[in-house]
């Protein structure tokens, strides 16, 4: 598509004089303005910004504009600012390709993480992507049963030790139930945690990469709504099996992690019985209601009849408490018929983003919905197709909202 723009890719030599010559009126503003200018790109477009020409590549790279920069990502709310939406997508006949799609410039870009992590995988192998958090990518590989993760900033890729678990194919592991953190934000260190029922007890795993290990943890039976979930908790799910689900929350404050079974109250907006899709992640579950609807080719298709946000209160153990329902005309912008969906939901910086895919016919089709708490508000972001949606063999899903805060290495990645 004429819109796909790399993040890095091949090399083009730049007029450097008809550049000099275009950027002579923009490097006489004042910073201030500049500076309000540059905000606005999207990293990719940013990043090749700083490789044109060298007043603008000590301006972006300041630590004061990058700082500038950082929070503007952060506050510009849930439209769907800083967030990214990453897709990575298996490519005949042995190649693969992670895209991200930039909501604010409604674009797709091209992430060069297939390329780095060839050297840790041997040719042909099985990939599947299951996290992003800032520059780190992580993924599972089938045939080796093991976890790579990628760091974009050091464009190095490294193999995980196993789990407590012990070697896991892809099909192991659950997106409910798993979550990568940068930690501490901004840097490459990163937390892995994921929570899994061994011998129907549940338990939470995490691993540090500063220390390159794993630790287990039992998690105890809570005794109803009691701890209070802090702002650094996180929730995980161990288990599900549609409406019924068991979720582990660990935070600062506890001993030990803690498990229960929130249970989903009565809807009145509900209607009848319909089909139920049930989408969990990060302390938050969407209930997805769809109707069945008749074609003259006798395929058995659904449309989304109504999306309802369900969360917690402020203790841990509770019942799961409705939250916002999607206004009826915001799904009448998405609302076609499908065979199969699946769903990923992930709070970031205070915003909840659901992304609902779905399958017609061969025909991909991608929905993004985003919900500010602070506002009670929901949008609806359109996604372009990137020219590969028909047949899309996609391998992995994920939403980062630290990878506008990706800072590469002085050397230009993007030309």
């Amino acid at each position: 598509m004429s819109d796909h723009h790399h993040l890095a890719g091949d090399h083009h030599p730049s007029p450097a004089s008809t550049a000099t010559t275009a950027l002579g009126t923009l490097l006489l503003l004042p910073s201030e303005l500049l500076h309000e200018i540059l905000i606005r790109l999207a990293l990719p477009e940013l990043l090749r910004v700083r490789s044109v020409a060298r007043p603008l590549s000590h301006l972006i790279s300041s630590p004061d504009f990058r700082r500038f920069y950082h929070l503007s990502s952060v506050s510009s709310g849930p439209a769907p600012a800083a967030a990214w939406l990453l897709i990575f997508k298996k490519l005949p006949p042995r190649g693969a390709a992670l895209r991200g799609f930039h909501g604010p410039s409604g674009r797709w870009f091209r992430i060069p993480v297939s390329d780095i992590i060839s050297p840790a995988v041997p040719p042909g192998e099985d990939l599947y992507f299951l996290a992003a958090s800032g520059s780190s990518f992580l993924f599972a590989a089938n045939g080796r049963r093991e976890l790579v993760v990628v760091d974009l900033s050091a464009q190095s890729a490294r193999r995980l030790p196993p789990s407590p678990l012990g070697p896991r194919g892809t099909s192991s592991w659950r997106r409910f139930g798993l979550k990568l953190v940068a930690d501490p934000p901004g840097s490459n260190w990163f937390r892995f945690l994921f929570a899994e029922l061994v011998n129907n007890t549940p338990f939470l795993f995490e691993y540090q990469s500063g220390t390159d290990m794993w630790q287990s943890s039992e998690a105890v039976l809570a005794s109803g709504p009691s701890a209070p979930a802090g702002p650094d908790g996180t929730y995980l799910c161990a288990a599900h099996a549609g409406p019924d689900c068991v979720m582990v929350y660990s935070g600062p404050g506890l001993d030990r992690p803690v498990f229960f079974r929130p249970r989903f109250p009565h809807n009145p907006n509900a209607g009848g019985q319909g089909d139920r899709l049930h989408v969990y992640g990060d302390g938050s579950a969407v209930v997805v209601r769809s109707t069945v609807v008749d074609e003259p080719s006798r395929t058995r298709v659904k449309v989304v009849a109504g999306v309802d946000l369900y969360g917690f209160g402020p203790e841990v153990g509770g019942d799961w408490q409705l939250v916002s329902s999607v206004p009826g005309e915001l799904i009448q912008g998405f609302r076609k018929p499908y065979a199969v969906m699946t769903g990923l939901l992930a709070e970031r910086e205070g915003v909840i983003r659901l992304i609902l895919i779905s399958n017609c016919r061969g025909a991909w089709d991608l929905v993004w919905l985003s919900y500010d708490p602070a506002g009670a508000e929901w949008r609806w972001v359109p996604v372009p197709d990137w020219g590969g949606v028909k047949g899309l063999n996609m391998a992995g899903i994920a939403v980062s909202s630290t990878f506008s805060r990706l800072w590469p290495p002085a050397p230009a990645i993007c030309h």
